[in-house]
């Protein structure tokens, strides 16, 4: 018992830092949390519904700084919020065979480490209005998988609206921050209706991944770039996804 309070005080600590991180590049910390979640050995009846509420807080936060600064996209928000949230309940509806949760957040890990990396962190000097169907489609799929593994699906938009030319670094980060929250509502509001319940350690989660979700999104809104911090938890991140896929 003793090493489990010790083990407790230990991901307490490295908690808040995570959700720092995410905040400064817009998203809620799901995938993280996840992973550490992971590498302490949580069950996953306890990690989908307890990185979904840190999500809805954690991200909320970031859109208000990244909003603030003036980076928001309405209409691209809207091209793939319409189709998501639906989907995201759906797929908080769902409880996964434990193996099988673990193998897909494994593989959901990979576009987290990649995104710590700056590998999808080039602004692009065109950018392309994104189609209706485009939205709906890509939306509704990150959506399910969202709500299915219990991220708020940032980790996958991101990429994406940078990739195909959607928008710039600032406005994919303002875009991702609305919907990882409007996602983790709806996938919340799923777990919720079949049943899933919060211990008081939960809200303690909530309260001190909000000091490092506050920090870093207000520094991440700013100018704010620590390469360093990113590279060790793409490291925490790798280690979490070989644990998962292969223990």
């Amino acid at each position: 018992m003793h090493s489990n309070i010790e083990h407790m005080y230990l991901f307490l600590l490295i908690l808040p830092l995570i959700a720092f991180l995410y905040a400064s590049v817009g998203h809620g910390g799901a995938s993280g949390y996840l992973a550490l979640m992971a590498l302490f050995s949580f069950s996953p009846e306890i990690m989908k519904p307890t990185a979904l509420l840190l999500n809805v807080f954690v991200s909320g936060i970031a859109f208000y700084h990244f909003y603030r600064t003036g980076y928001f996209n309405k209409k691209l928000f809207l091209s793939f919020a319409l189709s998501s949230v639906p989907f995201a309940f759906l797929g908080g509806m769902i409880e996964v065979d434990a193996t099988i949760y673990k193998k897909i957040l494994a593989l959901l890990l990979v576009f987290a480490i990649l995104k710590m990396l700056n590998v999808f962190g080039k602004d692009n000097a065109s950018i392309k209005n994104i189609k209706f169907w485009q939205g709906l489609m890509f939306g509704g799929i990150i959506g399910f998988f969202s709500g299915l593994v219990g991220i708020g699906g940032g980790i996958i938009l991101t990429p994406l609206i940078l990739l195909l030319h959607w928008g710039r670094m600032k406005e994919a980060a303002a875009v991702s921050a609305l919907f990882i929250l409007v996602n983790s509502a709806a996938a919340l509001l799923g777990q919720l209706s079949i049943g899933v319940n919060f211990n008081e350690t939960s809200f303690l989660m909530v309260a001190i991944a909000l000091i490092g979700g506050f920090l870093g999104s207000y520094f991440g809104s700013k100018r704010f770039n620590n390469m360093l911090l990113r590279y060790m938890l793409a490291i925490v991140l790798t280690i979490a996804s070989l644990k998962l896929f292969f223990v």
